[in-house]
């Protein structure tokens, strides 16, 4: 059997975010959130491969699904012989550290109003962990499966091929709120709330601008330049927010 470059990186990437994953479990987390409780229904080691296990298999899934409808809909591969690696590595760098600014800028901002204040970083290391697991993960699930899917059945399937660029941005949108929402599990533990009706209006808008900042380059590079270009705009600006302002704040 023949896999691709662009299977085998992906592969590997989901393997990286499957241990580190399992790994987090012990890793400080200090006031970010809740702590691991000392008492564990089952030893941590067993807990670990089980996160491990559902990671690899859920997310590697959830990807290769995604990689196949992307390629029939005409996107840019993991790793396309067509893209630069300047398009591939630097060019997401830069735009990372751009977004990651933003939102350290548009935090500073929202807080002067927002009553909840400033959004909370992990420590070090579990912020570096976190930044890469969130670029990946995150990445598959909103970017390289929930867009090329339903980019796919609509233009691909229901509109036989038509309107693929305003479909692909209508998804993205979509893509990019489910991708704000998803974070409000954690924001809810974070502040201790019960629903996220508790949430100020301001705090929700917050949530999804400073989102957004990270959403559409990262769609718009996926496209254009594979779903790796994301990763990277995703975890240089998780680096910037999380790893670098994070251990200044």
């Amino acid at each position: 059997m023949n896999i691709s470059r662009s299977t085998k990186i992906f592969l590997g990437l989901v393997a990286i975010y499957a241990v580190l994953a399992g790994l987090s479990l012990y890793l400080p987390y200090g006031n970010f959130g809740p702590q691991i409780p000392t008492e564990l229904p089952m030893p941590k080691p067993i807990m670990a491969l089980i996160v491990f296990g559902i990671v690899l298999t859920m997310y590697g899934g959830l990807g290769l699904l995604g990689l196949f409808l992307s390629n029939k809909i005409g996107f840019a591969k993991l790793w396309d012989t067509n893209v630069s690696n300047r398009q591939r590595f630097l060019i997401p760098l830069v735009w990372g550290v751009v977004a990651g600014l933003l939102i350290i800028v548009g935090d500073l901002i929202f807080s002067q109003f927002n009553p909840l204040g400033k959004f909370p970083h992990p420590p070090f290391p579990t912020s570096l962990v976190a930044s890469f697991t969130a670029g990946v993960g995150e990445e598959i699930l909103f970017r390289l499966f929930f867009i090329a899917f339903w980019v796919w059945l609509i233009s691909n399937i229901l509109l036989k091929k038509k309107f693929l660029a305003p479909v692909f941005w209508i998804v993205s949108t979509a893509a990019a709120i489910a991708f704000a929402l998803g974070h409000l599990p954690a924001v809810m533990v974070l502040y201790n709330l019960k629903t996220p009706m508790e949430l100020p209006v301001l705090f929700w808008a917050e949530i999804i601008l400073l989102n957004s900042l990270v959403s559409f380059p990262a769609a718009y590079y996926f496209r254009k330049y594979g779903i790796l270009a994301a990763m990277g705009i995703h975890f240089w600006a998780d680096i910037v927010w999380h790893v670098i302002y994070g251990s200044l704040s």
